[in-house]
């Protein structure tokens, strides 16, 4: 018989659980000396079923969620009979083919017992300083196969009964280059471990584990039926989302088709690559992680984490392919790799769903820091000592604007909607470096009716340690050359990343920024590990966030605003915005900016005259069926047709394609601002209402590549 728990007693519960995983992140922060971990927060700690379901999750980095549930269960299978699973033991699990997205992402697991029972399970992640691969620091540009990329463990017992074991925590320390950052790592997870242990065992104290496994199961039932709910209230479709790697040789592409019936959800990658030989490639379990990622604060915003939400899920990820490869492949930069696309795509293909819907249009969102470009410092520190550190600066990046306000500054992501970047002190007081600067760059953010929150930049020289040089292993790749911040219905994408080692540079021209005249010998890097001697300069910049619809929409105060911040210029005011700023007086010039709008305006037309006066929204009645922010079904039955909400005018018929029906432009996305060189391998496809010219879509294509094409069906048909 299934035991009942009122309602007061079912949320006080709920409310402890969470405050479980609160405690032990606290505990984990404290004990950490990571600026990654303690002040980046690029961890994750979770509660998990007896039979390894997620149970209950906290803020973190989401796509580790459904990744350590599988780990779980991976342990549960291989140990529970033979050598067995004790009360106070801690297991270490890090291997990507049976669940971790990496190696140096190292899950630490622990059993919780109640009075002898095995009642259920605490996982935690953090990054460690190194795994011992073939490149310090657990990102491998140099792998070629998994087994260059470090130690990888599918669950040994690190702690037996309490007691650690100095045999099995002594060979992974002899494996790994910064043997004393690592060693505090792993201290800090078996302290996050245990005080969720011991809280949970003071719940089970206070209210038996019957009344809290019953608590869990119907937080498990109600989290599936709520998230079906929720499907169920957003329309049935289709909606496609592309993105390009541009790896050092080749040009990779992953493509995603989401299609929602009903209740159920399913993520359909065929059309991706083939796995590559260069460690970006996702395991099987990643990419599941990576998906969800998004799924979590964007569709369940209101529910509890856990198992259920997982459920009404179905993911189809061709073997072999950079979503799911095959042993060996190496997968070391998966995380910075494919596992930060399916991010970007999962994200998109959900806003699309959103934007369809009346009642959820204000949740879409364009992407947020679509790609990083991040190193890994590697030297002697001032008394000598050999050590690691990854700059915290790739946990910061930009929001994506959203249906109702411009994406945040420097504003994270939506993996981790906790992330932080670290003080500029702590990343010098940790590695000897100085920093020359660390800003917000202006044009950075995509344009849109709502801008694209703008990236930050940093440029860094050797400094202080007992060497004049340290090692710097790059990996950006993707967003060089491919906008990876793409924007969404209508908004542009934002600036992409940037890589350069300036060679003998002059220290004093800096904080000013890049000398175009300097004598310094400029690098472009894009992969690898290069060395930086004294007086070179490191600099890296991140993308920026997509912007959300037309950016002549935008209210011409915001751009002024902007401008007068620093974050838009006067030229991108006028030539993106079509806002006409007088500098001197610091105002927007009305007339001049009406004029200027009307003209982008016939130039998206082909120079045809606009019929109506566009100063102004038309008044169009919006009806039930929405397709995004500037389209919607009118009329009924085989009279249904597409609309543009902007000026009225009937585009199609309902069951057309409509992107056939608008005007079709190719541009290169410098269009959209600086920053944004593709060297003419990348598009922006803009399409716009053949009467009022208003941009109502874009897609980011390679050459040969054509539209993508969403269904949204309607009673009476599609579109």
């Amino acid at each position: 018989m299934v035991k009942r728990v009122d309602p007061f007693t079912f949320e006080i519960i709920r409310h402890k659980l969470f405050s479980v995983i609160e405690e032990a992140v606290i505990a984990l922060e404290n004990v950490s000396g990571s600026p990654v971990a303690a002040e980046g927060h690029d961890l994750m700690v979770a509660l998990y079923g007896a039979e390894g379901e997620l149970l209950m999750a906290g803020l973190g980095y989401l796509h580790h969620l459904t990744a350590a549930a599988r780990a779980v269960q991976h342990l549960i299978k291989s140990y529970s009979e033979e050598p067995g699973i004790f009360q106070d033991d801690v297991y270490f699990f890090n291997d990507p083919y049976t669940a971790a997205l990496h190696a140096p992402d190292v899950y630490l697991i622990s059993p919780i017992h109640w009075q002898g029972k095995l009642t259920g399970f605490v996982a935690n992640f953090v990054h460690v300083s190194d795994i011992g691969g073939i490149d310090p620091g657990g990102f491998c540009p140099s792998a070629r196969e998994c087994y260059q990329e470090g130690f990888a463990s599918r669950g040994i017992k690190i702690v037996e009964r309490g007691k650690l074991r100095r045999d099995v925590m002594d060979t992974i320390l002899n494996l790994v280059r910064d043997s004393g950052m690592v060693a505090l790592d792993l201290k800090s997870q078996m302290a996050a471990n245990h005080t969720a242990k011991e809280r949970m065992q003071g719940i089970y104290r206070s209210y038996g584990t019957e009344t809290v496994e019953t608590v869990g199961k119907e937080l498990i039932a109600q989290s599936e039926a709520l998230l079906r709910q929720r499907l169920k209230e957003l329309p049935d479709g289709e909606w496609r989302a592309r993105e390009y790697y541009d790896l050092p040789d080749k040009i990779c592409r992953i493509e995603l088709t989401a299609k929602k019936m009903v209740d159920s959800l399913t993520y359909d990658f065929t059309g991706t690559s083939e796995q590559s030989p260069y460690g970006i490639n996702c395991c099987n379990w990643a990419t599941w992680g990576a998906l969800f990622a998004p799924i979590f604060p964007l569709l369940a915003y209101d529910m509890t984490w856990n198992e259920g939400l997982t459920r009404p899920v179905t993911m189809i990820a061709p073997e072999g392919t950079l979503v799911n490869c095959r042993r060996p492949a190496p997968v070391s930069i998966a995380t910075l790799g494919v596992v930060q696309v399916v991010n970007n795509l999962s994200l998109i293909v959900i806003s699309k769903m959103l934007g369809a819907s009346q009642k959820y249009k204000d949740r879409a969102t364009a992407i947020w820091i679509g790609a990083r470009s991040t190193a890994k410092l590697f030297g002697l520190n001032q008394e000598g000592e050999y050590i690691g550190h990854a700059a915290a600066e790739a946990l910061a990046g930009s929001g994506g604007a959203r249906a109702f306000r411009d994406g945040v500054d420097v504003g994270g992501e939506i993996p981790n909607v906790v992330s932080r970047l670290a003080n500029v002190e702590t990343q010098e007081l940790r590695f000897p470096q100085l920093y020359l600067y660390r800003r917000c760059v202006p044009d950075s953010g995509g344009p849109g009716k709502y801008r694209g929150g703008v990236s930050h930049e940093y440029a860094i020289t050797p400094h202080g340690g007992a060497s004049d040089s340290c090692k710097a292993s790059l990996y950006p790749g993707k967003g060089i050359r491919c906008p990876h911040g793409s924007g969404i219905f209508g908004g542009y994408p934002g600036c992409h990343t940037g890589s350069v080692v300036l060679r003998d540079g002059n220290i004093s021209e800096f904080p000013d920024g890049l000398p175009a005249t300097s004598a310094a010998k400029q690098e472009n890097i894009g992969w690898g590990i290069v060395e930086l001697n004294r007086n070179d300069i490191l600099y890296l910049r991140m993308t920026g966030g997509g912007g959300y619809g037309d950016p002549l929409e935008r209210n011409p105060e915001l751009v002024l605003r902007d401008v007068l911040s620093g974050l838009v210029s006067v030229q991108v005011a006028s030539d993106v915005y079509g806002v006409i700023v007088d500098a001197g007086s610091e105002t927007v010039n009305l007339a001049a900016t009406n004029r200027r709008k009307q003209a982008l305006r016939r130039r998206r037309l082909g120079g045809k005259h606009i019929a109506i006066e566009m100063a102004t929204r038309a008044q169009v009645p919006r009806t039930a069926s929405r397709i995004n922010e500037y389209l919607q079904i009118a009329g009924s039955g085989k009279r249904a047709f597409v609309q543009c909400t902007w000026c009225g005018l009937k585009i199609c018929a309902a069951g057309a394609n409509w992107k056939e029906h608008a005007i079709t432009w190719k541009s290169l996305p410098e269009v959209a601002g600086p920053l944004r060189d593709s060297q003419g391998l990348f598009l922006l496809m803009k399409f716009f209402c053949p009467q009022c010219g208003t941009l109502l879509d874009i897609d980011v294509v390679s050459e040969n590549d054509g539209p993508l094409l969403d269904r949204v069906h309607i009673q009476g048909g599609e579109l």
